[in-house]
């Protein structure tokens, strides 16, 4: 979770850099860097996992509650409009979403769950709370199987061919050909894929970081979504990028996370 987390806060200044500049050497962190909506749904979504004890019917209920609590703790973190409505709704409902922001949220499932089965059916759980779309469903359960794939020692081959054979996304492109006409897009089918070939083409967590965004596009999701796959594939986060995210972060998100890494793999 902490890989996600790391990815929204280094992509925070670029989700709407306007001044194109597609290249992989920008800072990493800076005064600029901050945590958005994707970390606070990040966290969110563990605690509703975490609650939820692997109960289709439980999780969902407590991943709804614990958006709801977290949202309205931080309001002012970036949310799109029509999650917002949803945030302050009387009787909050799905509303049939295709958006990124059920991929962004969804790492925790990639760790909490010991079989690939239990990851796809409790990722599609937390994406129906808001984005009951089918693509924003698959979005979130190919991002929580790659996490999977990734932690359980199977290749990057294997972790392609799965994705291409049971998502259908077109995989087989390169970073360099993607950014010359890629741009700030919030889909799940624009994004994931986008987000999984940035880590398929890296060498290691920094690398997958700066190759995610320097796409240029939603830049603090896909920032996210290739950062939790990263830091299961190559085993953490770098310590000194840990070091500078953890002071930027509430001391309750740090305490979550402690929580989620007690619990990780027990459900």
């Amino acid at each position: 979770m902490l890989g996600a987390i790391l990815g929204d806060i280094v992509g925070s200044p670029y989700e709407f850099d306007h001044n194109n500049y597609k290249h992989k050497d920008f800072p990493l962190l800076s005064e600029k860097s901050h945590f958005t909506d994707d970390t606070v749904m990040t966290v969110a979504v563990a605690r509703g996992l975490i609650a939820g004890k692997g109960i289709p019917e439980r999780t969902f209920e407590e991943t709804k509650s614990e958006m709801r609590i977290w949202g309205e703790t931080y309001p002012h973190a970036g949310y799109g409009g029509m999650f917002r409505r949803w945030l302050h709704a009387e009787n909050p409902k799905p509303y049939g979403s295709f958006g990124n922001g059920s991929a962004m949220r969804v790492s925790a499932a990639g760790w909490l769950f010991d079989t690939l089965d239990k990851t796809l059916e409790m990722a599609k759980v937390t994406a129906e709370v808001t984005h009951n779309h089918p693509e924003g469903i698959k979005g979130a359960q190919a991002t929580a199987a790659v996490i999977f794939l990734a932690r359980t020692g199977h290749s990057k081959p294997e972790i392609k061919r799965y994705v291409e054979q049971t998502f259908g996304y077109d995989l087989n492109r390169t970073c360099d050909e993607i950014r010359p006409t890629y741009h700030h897009v919030e889909t799940c089918q624009q994004t994931v894929p986008e987000a999984i070939i940035a880590f398929l083409e890296s060498t290691d967590y920094e690398s997958a970081i700066r190759l995610t965004i320097s796409l240029r596009g939603d830049a603090d999701t896909m920032g996210a979504i290739t950062g939790g796959i990263a830091e299961a594939y190559y085993g953490g986060v770098p310590a000194f990028i840990k070091e500078e995210v953890l002071k930027r972060l509430p001391d309750e998100f740090v305490t979550v996370m402690r929580d989620f890494s007690n619990e990780k793999v027990k459900i």
